[in-house]
């Protein structure tokens, strides 16, 4: 099992990795769908060389893979709450600082009211 440079080329895939999904012990958040799942493939580190995230119920079967640093970093990322505000809806959404006017005026010229179609240059 070959690791992937630092900061070059594509992410790896599980199958790239010679990792079969179907074989890992998945850690889970919680029951049914949008449960987020954990597994470790065994390897050189402790809990594996890579860790691998999915969703349950997801439809299209994704799979996020890390290394041992990214995971780390997401790790100290959640103790630290980086993504608490992702845990949260917003109160509504943010608010343009353009006005109404500025808005209406790089929408497309309307064609008149009867319905026909002219020429919009004259």
């Amino acid at each position: 099992m070959t690791r992937a440079t630092a900061g070059g080329g594509p992410k790896p895939t599980p199958a790239g990795l010679g990792i079969d999904p179907a074989d890992l012990d998945w850690e889970r958040s919680g029951d049914g769908d949008g449960s987020v799942e954990v597994a470790f493939p065994a390897g050189q580190w402790e809990r594996g060389d890579w860790v691998l995230m999915r969703v349950a119920g997801d439809p299209a079967g994704r799979i996020l893979v890390f290394d041992r640093n990214e995971w780390e970093c997401f790790i100290d990322g959640a103790r630290n709450g980086e993504f608490d505000d992702a845990a949260t809806e917003p109160a509504e959404p943010p608010k343009s600082h353009e006005s109404h006017e500025a808005q209406e005026s790089r929408k497309s010229p309307k064609l008149p009211e009867s319905g026909k179609t002219g020429n919009l240059s004259q």
